[in-house]
């Protein structure tokens, strides 16, 4: 009976504090701290803070627009028998009232591990709350980049592993049972993950490896075959190196445009988006825009960018040969294909090229600026071990280097960053879901690395089975989308009117809780003359084509889906 009474009296007192304000103290959080959620993890209670935000507004391409109220909880631990090991994960959570019994898990970009504020507020109007990690890096502000060497050749690897999967999986385990404690629920609590980029790249690592944890993976251009992907950036600029030609910066603007306004009605619409790129690139011929005339004003530069003087001009062949070369994928010396391309419509972040005023002509960014920087600090400093951002000179660099400091880096971190296991029985048995999307415009990872790992996971998982049958048996849990126009992890200002995804959460939550597996995928207009229509985005392997009638159907095409497929031949092993 005393027992009994306590019991009352503790479901009392929670009621009561039942109001943000109520729950979100330092006291009530230290009291909700899980100290044996994980094997290994010790918990400083002393390091526990709490504060409450009322009417936040909040916006992001992620997640619609929205005003919100949260508890923000923050504490650090540490894993036994590590010296100087310190690791800071911070929670934001709805008022008592609006939870709804949901826990999301959110990753980074770049070399972040952590998209600060912005993924977790996304949390907030779905009744979750949600967490995010530092990693053990120092800081939430300070990214992956500043910890990995100890030294010149020395590398910390416990940040490696950190990195690859390990930090946002102590954050979820420890998240989960922080949020039920912090609830006073016993309640099933649903796990979600999501990220894009990076974040894309570290919900896979989740899916591979720890299925008895999540429910769902929203996963968007996902940075998959690590290795690959991060040398990759380098390809563009040894193109312009190998053909000794530097695009002017309106030159390859206007290449990007003038491939937009040709491939544009493929699809059967004309609104300024290349819905069917790979139509785009079956029946576009490049060379068709040698001679079309360019103009753009100078420009002052920034942090990032160098200034640059007014440019007129014409598309030169030479131009047409650069991007001719970079649309056909990263090739090695005798031909052979090494890693995928970009698509027809995107735009060549990886190939920009800056003016040199000393010299009077254009050139490939110096000193780490550009796109290209993601590709020299992962050479210099992952690969080569020297604590250093960039890469000292290109001179000498071929198409067979890049190729080589590819495989390198797999045989370096083919159990940590690559992140492409294609068996996800455990993740499909377990009856979880996965929603993959990726911009089809995106210039910064190809969306044919999202095309080829499914394809992976199809014919591991189902290779007894007929195409069609498989695809079908695949997309009971795994559906995979490609947004026509967007670019990466973002709308497109080069393709105005196409639509993104942001109710994401809200249809796997409807797929998980309810059953409602979506069909199409829903999506909003960001930006352009159309901004706030709403578009349906086709299920892979199915592709958009406009009737007659002005209505989207979601058509079956052999010879596009086969322009998507790359036998990557140069590698000897099977790349997943």
């Amino acid at each position: 009976m005393l027992f009994y009474m306590v019991i009352l009296n503790l479901a009392a007192g929670f009621a009561s504090a039942s109001s943000l304000a109520g729950v979100c103290t330092t006291a009530h959080a230290r009291a909700s701290l899980p100290h044996d959620a994980y094997q290994g993890i010790l918990i400083d209670d002393s390091s526990v803070q709490a504060n409450s935000f009322s009417n936040i507004s909040i916006s992001d391409v992620m997640y619609p627009d929205a005003v919100i109220d949260y508890c923000n909880v923050t504490f650090a631990y540490s894993h036994e028998g590590r010296v100087d090991d310190r690791v800071l994960v911070t929670y934001w959570l709805p008022a008592p009232d609006k939870f709804e019994n949901r826990f999301l898990a959110t990753g980074g970009g770049g070399l972040a591990i952590n998209s600060g504020n912005t993924s977790v507020a996304g949390a907030i109007p779905y009744g979750a709350a949600a967490g995010l990690t530092d990693g053990g890096f120092g800081s939430f502000d300070v990214q992956w980049d500043e910890v990995f060497l100890l030294a010149n050749n020395t590398v910390n690897w416990q940040s490696v592993y950190m990195m690859g999967y390990q930090a946002i999986h102590e954050m979820t385990v420890i998240g989960k049972a922080f949020t039920q404690n912090f609830y006073n629920s016993n309640s099933t609590l649903y796990t979600y993950y999501q990220g894009c980029s990076e974040g894309g790249r570290e919900g896979f690592s989740q899916v591979q490896r720890f299925a008895e944890t999540y429910d769902g993976a929203i996963i968007g251009a996902p940075a998959l075959r690590y290795s690959f992907q991060q040398v990759n950036h380098l390809h563009s600029g040894i193109v312009e190196q190998t053909l000794d030609y530097y695009p002017p910066s309106c030159e390859l603007d206007k290449i990007a445009n003038a491939t937009i306004k040709a491939c544009d009605g493929l699809d059967g619409k004309r609104d300024g988006v290349v819905s069917r790129t790979d139509l785009c690139a079956l029946q576009f011929d490049l060379k068709s825009i040698i001679g079309a005339p360019y103009s753009c004003p100078a420009t002052v530069g920034s942090m990032m960018t160098l200034p640059a003087p007014a440019q007129n001009g014409t598309v030169t062949e030479k131009g047409i040969a650069v991007v001719t070369e970079i649309l056909k994928g990263l090739q090695d010396s005798q031909g052979r294909q090494v890693y995928v391309p970009y698509q027809f419509g995107a735009t060549f972040a990886d190939a920009a090229t800056e003016f040199n005023n000393a010299t009077g002509k254009w050139q490939i960014p110096e000193n780490g600026l550009g796109a290209q920087s993601y590709g020299s600090e992962w050479v210099e400093r992952y690969l080569l071990l020297q604590n250093s951002s960039t890469l000292p000179t290109l001179k000498n660099v071929t198409y067979d280097s890049i190729k080589e400091w590819m495989v390198l880096g797999l045989h370096m971190y083919s159990d940590s960053l690559q992140t492409t296991w294609p068996d996800l029985s455990s993740w499909q048995e377990a009856g979880n879901k996965i929603l993959h999307y990726h911009g089809e415009s995106d210039n910064s990872i190809p969306t044919a690395a999202s095309v080829r790992y499914r394809e992976s996971v199809r014919k591991i998982m189902y290779p007894h089975l007929s195409y069609n049958a498989s695809e079908a048996a695949l997309s009971e849990w795994y559906k995979f989308y490609s947004i026509p126009g967007a670019a990466h992890c973002s709308d497109n200002p080069y393709q105005p009117n196409a639509a993104f995804p942001q109710t994401n959460l809200k249809v796997m939550i409807g797929w998980v809780e309810k059953g409602v597996a979506p069909d199409t995928l829903n999506a909003t207009v960001l930006l352009g003359e159309n901004k706030g229509a709403n578009q349906q985005i086709c299920a892979w392997p199915l592709r958009p084509f406009w009737n007659d009638n002005g209505a989207v159907e979601c058509v079956y095409d052999q010879k596009s889906l086969n322009s998507w497929f790359y036998d990557l031949d140069a590698i000897k092993v099977p790349v997943f």
